[in-house]
C-alpha cells in the first residue's frame, strides 16, 4: 500500500508583503456609483471600471471641488461636486438636498429633542427619527403637532 500527500488546491501561502501607498500625487480615490465601494485610480483617468460591481464611474475634471453627505433614506455617505443643487443617492434612489452650510439651519425637535437640520426659510422641519413636525421661527410650546398616519 503507497500513501501520497495530498496536494493543496491553492497556491502556497506567500509571505505578507506591507502595502506600500504610491507616491504622492499619483492616485486619488473616489466612491464607486454603484456599490458604494472606495476606488483608487490613477491622476488623469477619465472613469474608473469597479472590481466589485463593474460599475464606471466618471472621475470629475482635475480642480473640481467635491463635498459629502449622508443620504436621509439609507443613511449612505454621498459625495457630489459641491454647488450641486440635489444629489440622488446611488443605493435607495432617495434625492437629498445639497445645501451649503450658510443655506441651512438648526432646530431641536420638538418631542426627541434630536438636532434638525433644515433648508434656511422652511416654515417647519418634520424628524426623521420620531416624525413630530417643529414649527420654525414661533414658540415651540404652541404650534408644534404630531404628524397624523
Amino acid at each position: 500500500m503507497r500513501f501520497t500527500m495530498p496536494v493543496p488546491l491553492a497556491p502556497y501561502p506567500t509571505p505578507h508583503v506591507p502595502f506600500t501607498p504610491p507616491a504622492t500625487g499619483s492616485e486619488s480615490q473616489l466612491v464607486c456609483s454603484g456599490c458604494r465601494n472606495l476606488l483608487l485610480y490613477p491622476i488623469g483617468a477619465t472613469s474608473v471600471c469597479c472590481a466589485v460591481c463593474n460599475s464606471v464611474t466618471a472621475v470629475p475634471l482635475p480642480g473640481t471641488e467635491m463635498a459629502q453627505l449622508v443620504c436621509g433614506g439609507c443613511h449612505t455617505l454621498l459625495m457630489y461636486i459641491r454647488g450641486a443643487a440635489s444629489v440622488q443617492c446611488s443605493c435607495c434612489h432617495t434625492i437629498n438636498l445639497a445645501l451649503e452650510g450658510n443655506q441651512v439651519a438648526h432646530v431641536n425637535c420638538g418631542n426627541c429633542k434630536m438636532l434638525l437640520m433644515y433648508p434656511y426659510g422652511a416654515r417647519s422641519v418634520k424628524c426623521a427619527v420620531c416624525q413630530f413636525i417643529t414649527s420654525i421661527g414661533a414658540s415651540t410650546s404652541t404650534v408644534e403637532q404630531k404628524l397624523v398616519t
